[in-house]
């Protein structure tokens, strides 16, 4: 029985998981993998505050001390963000030691030129844990979907804005409230841009679209959608008309190409995602052959995630001990071009303002109209301040009327747009 070590870049909530699960499991992996798995370094940069860990791990400042050391096989980078963390991982690849990461800000924006770089040094370069936390959705895909082809992939991605979205369905929260109770309760970070904003939904899904269709995809190219300027109003309108706001990453294959989007969503309650509440993260992936299939569980936690990162750890060694290490996490590769907007439709949720006098329903149909698109629901409610407020969900339109409909409602003197949604029936 050979003795793997691993040393692990960071030792906050998910790199304490990780040697907490080592050293309480080492029976279980050792009996699944064969081999004993120890973690021997860490890097921190305060030893100081893990004097609990100092007997059974050594503690290092020095980065080099991990690249360096013959006797580490496999290095796990917990630290985030895209430096240090780039140079380091190029750097441990560069000395043939195999990777695990949880980054998904690194992989979204370099992902494909590591996974060249730990290809052409015949290293193993994982990343389990850089989308929903605990749910092994990437292997799932890449192992289980081999055979079948993937249609669409969906579901809820971040766990900071889908406890607030919660919270203002089920308390009547606003959003300024509910983002503030997710802070106290860690939910959300100090500064919250990246989830609020939908960044960090969307670098999930430019994983999720690469493991799914095969396709590289630039966040920038994306078209991203916050909960920010969501509405208290608008969360409790769409729960009258029988739907729940998510923030849905949303990623298919339409006439040959690949639509990708991370938008605030009315959901049916009827729906799976609709139930999907709190912290929790899930992701609905639609086979040709299998149909609609649903991963459901924790998004982040330090437990969860490490989970996550021992399967990566897990698998790599008994790539290890097989001799098959170099194989990339995902082999799928086709191009795919950006969907045509004429081809992509959804019905929408239009919320809208408008002077309370005599035709401007009129003025809206007209516009309506002349775009092509029509009616669903239409729902006035009372009249504040001389101003209606009116909610609309149209029958499905594409993406060129959609903007078509915005441009001309941004040209109208009386017809504000307040807000635009897709719906998910």
């Amino acid at each position: 029985m050979r003795e793997i070590k691993v040393g692990l870049l960071g030792l906050g909530t998910v790199g304490s998981g990780v040697l907490k699960m080592i050293q309480e499991n080492g029976d279980k992996i050792t009996n699944v993998t064969g081999q004993r798995i120890t973690v021997k370094t860490a890097l921190v940069r305060n030893p100081a505050k893990h004097e609990a860990v100092a007997d059974s791990v050594t503690l290092t400042t020095d980065f080099a001390e991990i690249l360096n050391d013959e006797e580490i096989d496999i290095a796990v980078e917990l630290l985030g963000g895209l430096h240090p963390a780039e140079e380091y991982i190029t750097a441990l690849l560069k000395q043939h030691k195999h990777v695990v990461t949880a980054n998904k800000d690194l992989i979204a924006a370099v992902g494909p030129r590591l996974a060249q770089l730990a290809h052409d040094n015949h290293c193993d370069l994982m990343y389990e844990a850089s989308v929903a936390g605990g749910i092994p959705i990437l292997r799932t895909i890449a192992n289980s979907f081999s055979a079948d082809q993937i249609l669409e992939v969906k579901g809820i991605v971040n766990g900071t804005t889908n406890y607030i979205l919660t919270q203002m369905a089920k308390q009547g929260l606003d959003y300024d409230t509910a983002l503030k109770q997710a802070q106290e309760l860690g939910f959300a970070e100090a500064d919250p841009t990246n989830d609020v904003k939908g960044k960090d939904a969307a670098f999930k899904m430019v994983i999720l679209s690469h493991f799914a269709f095969g396709t590289e995809v630039a966040v920038d190219e994306l078209e991203i959608v916050g909960i920010d300027q969501l509405t208290k109003e608008d969360v409790a309108q769409a729960s009258k008309l029988g739907y729940v706001v998510k923030l849905v990453g949303l990623a298919k294959v339409v006439n040959h190409g690949l639509f990708v989007e991370v938008a605030p969503t009315l959901v049916n309650q009827s729906h799976p995602l609709a139930s999907i509440n709190n912290e929790n993260n899930a992701v609905m992936v639609t086979g040709q052959a299998v149909g609609d299939t649903l991963f459901y569980g924790p998004g982040a936690g330090g437990l969860p995630t490490a989970n996550s990162v021992l399967s990566d750890i897990t698998s790599t060694t008994k790539n290890l001990v097989l001799k098959t290490t170099g194989n990339s996490f995902n082999n799928f590769a086709q191009e795919l071009g950006p969907a045509d907007p004429k081809a992509v439709s959804f019905p929408y949720y239009l919320s809208l303002k408008m002077p309370d006098v005599p035709g401007q329903m009129q003025q809206l149909a007209g516009l309506m109209t002349q775009v092509g698109a029509s009616f669903q629901q239409l729902v006035q409610t009372a009249a504040h301040q001389g101003h209606a407020h009116v909610v609309v969900i149209t029958h499905a339109i594409n993406q060129a009327q959609l903007a078509q409909l915005k441009e001309l409602l941004d040209q109208s003197p009386t017809l504000s747009l307040q807000a635009a949604y897709k719906v998910l029936d």
